[in-house]
């Protein structure tokens, strides 16, 4: 396999404070001769070993391990079976820095306290320590959504799940943003089905190791999952909840159509595919971006010419480290061989990786599906930064015929 080592720096003394992030790409000769370079890093040194430590043991008192369910950016979650109630639970193992879990805990008490469990939240049943790791337990659910999709018939949703699905998701969305919390990584992967047999399908939202208080987040800061991500994201605006809204809207598009609506190597590639569907952001947004710079080219004498950039001026005007991008790996065109930004954030699992890249290789093949997907999303009542998606709009959303 071939591994990719990325470390990220804050200079908090540069002006701009912009985020630094270097990447450094082994590439390896394959049978004819050429150059193939992985992007995506697969399962870490870190992560192997603690899989191979976990698997098959005991965590903590009394959490017997069954089967390792998945590995994410922060963790190993494994089915345990709970020896003194004999039930099972989803168990994340850290595989990071305290901090981190301490901070998913602190929003978590917030959430439990509010009784979010009752809003298609994820039930979370409290922590422990195995030795230095430390664990935190959940309900176990039946499989992620993403997962359940992949099952259908032309790997899509009916209309009358996409309806129930969105109303559930739009339900939780509202809940966290009336207590403050943005999830900030929305997507298929981290939204669970209770039971896969059920139908209409109950979902859950899972994984708040991203998830941040609305009222204390900074201007620049990086979450989420790129091609789920909102414009602001990748230009450094001020964000607020409404970045959970777009994903939503991204995600059930996905639902819809079967492929991913916006993929893409890098963000260049994710905001070039919104530009194209949805026109360029409009100025007082890219006027106050931190990364505006980076992607767009911005005329000294005339304020009213914003223009998204070329690729290949891109490495010319960015502070980022660039890395160089085979053709077969980006969207068919003239610009796919050249260099790019590598500020991909979150990347997806080893798992999801897979999917992914088969399903979504090249979602404009299908082209009137694939507006579908747009038009779809753009349908949504996607909130600005002022308001909230509140119960009688979901009431109008779910009710439409698309």
């Amino acid at each position: 396999s071939v591994c990719e080592v990325r470390t990220i720096a804050f200079h908090n003394n540069r002006k701009d404070q912009k985020i630094l992030r270097t990447s450094q790409v082994k590439k390896m000769e394959n049978s004819d001769g050429k150059h193939a370079t992985t992007l995506n890093a697969k399962i870490t040194v870190c992560s192997v070993q603690l899989l191979l430590q976990i698997k098959g043991s005991t965590l903590g008192s009394c959490h017997i391990v069954e089967e390792i369910l998945g590995e994410g950016n922060f963790g190993v979650v494994a089915k345990c079976r709970n020896t003194l109630t004999n039930k099972t639970a989803a168990v994340k193992v850290h595989k990071k820095k305290l901090k981190n879990a301490i901070e998913e805990i602190f929003i978590l008490k917030w959430l439990h306290r509010h009784g979010s469990d009752a809003c298609n939240i994820v039930r979370w049943d409290g922590y422990f320590f195995d030795k230095e790791k430390l664990c935190i337990s959940f309900e176990h659910l039946d499989q992620s959504l993403h997962h359940y999709q992949m099952a259908q018939n032309a790997k899509r949703l009916s209309m009358v799940e996409l309806k129930s699905v969105l109303h559930q998701l739009a339900t939780a969305l509202s809940h966290l943003h009336s207590i403050d919390i943005i999830h900030a990584d929305l997507k298929p992967v981290n939204i669970m089905v209770v039971d896969r047999h059920q139908h209409p399908i109950k979902v859950k939202i899972i994984d708040f190791g991203l998830a941040c208080f609305a009222s204390q987040v900074q201007q620049g800061e990086c979450r989420g999952t790129m091609s789920y991500n909102a414009p602001e994201m990748s230009l450094g605006v001020p964000f607020n909840e409404a970045i959970d809204m777009w994903a939503l809207g991204v995600t059930m598009a996905e639902l819809a159509m079967g492929c991913a609506l916006y993929p893409g190597m890098t963000e260049y590639d994710v905001l070039r595919a919104i530009i194209e569907t949805q026109g360029q952001p409009p100025d007082d947004m890219l006027d106050c971006g931190m990364y505006t710079e980076d992607f767009f080219y911005i005329d000294d004498y005339d304020a009213r010419s914003i223009e998204l950039r070329l690729p290949q001026s891109l490495s010319r005007h960015t502070e980022l480290d660039v890395v160089h991008l085979p053709a077969a790996s980006c969207e068919e065109d003239k610009d796919s061989n050249v260099q790019l930004p590598n500020r991909c954030v979150a990347a997806p699992s080893r798992e999801e990786d897979v999917d992914f890249n088969v399903q979504t290789s090249n979602p404009h093949s299908a082209a009137p599906l694939w507006h579908e997907g747009v038009d779809f999303m753009m349908r949504l009542p996607i909130p600005n930064s002022a308001a909230s998606w509140d119960e009688e709009e979901n009431k109008r959303a779910i009710t439409k015929k698309f």
